[in-house]
């Protein structure tokens, strides 16, 4: 774990670098101390999801291109996770038509995460929820609109969504098929 963090920490300070930013205007752009940075890239602190993704999106680039540069050491050459360990969990009482199959999570130190694969039946009933998880959807199969705060989107197989769950959320079905994304929930003590 040690070894992930100082990675993220001198990813961070080489991006910063590479864009001629100084340690007080990223932290300025990100709405953080500069205190707080300078121990992120000393490798001191990990940061919160939500504090790490606000430094990736003030360096202007891509989540994914982050952590592309992070070397991650372990005596572990994998995490096996068999099928039979998977098991169906149930979120909301009041939902119909979701179905919810727990594949992972884990939590390390202040950082939680958990996978599930989401099936939306056609017609399903669900009230907008809150989470105190950033969320990544991946459509494997059909289409679903999203339904953020007041705002929509449509998502076809392929596509992808990423957005802080505190704001009000439901996907409703739009399709005589059953749709099936992939969910990660990004939790911050």
């Amino acid at each position: 774990m040690n070894d992930f963090l100082i990675g993220i920490g001198k990813r961070l300070k080489d991006i910063r670098k590479k864009n001629n930013l100084t340690i007080n205007e990223l932290a300025f752009k990100a709405n953080v101390s500069n205190g707080l940075v300078s121990r992120i890239e000393n490798g001191r602190t990990i940061p919160s999801l939500p504090v790490l993704l606000d430094l990736i999106q003030s360096l202007e680039i891509d989540a994914s291109y982050f952590f592309e540069g992070v070397e991650k050491k372990s005596n572990a050459k994998f995490i096996y996770v068999p099928k039979e360990s998977q098991q169906i969990i149930e979120k909301e009482v009041e939902a119909e038509g979701f179905r919810y199959m727990h594949i992972f999570s884990k939590s390390l130190h202040s950082l939680g995460f958990e996978a599930v694969l989401l099936t939306l039946e056609p017609n399903s009933k669900r009230e907008k929820v809150i989470t105190d998880a950033w969320e990544f959807k991946y459509i494997l199969k059909g289409e679903v609109k999203y339904v953020i705060d007041n705002e929509e989107v449509i998502l076809k197989e392929g596509d992808s969504l990423y957005f802080n769950g505190k704001f009000p959320h439901v996907p409703v079905s739009i399709s005589n098929e059953s749709c099936v994304m992939l969910v990660l929930y990004f939790y911050t003590a």
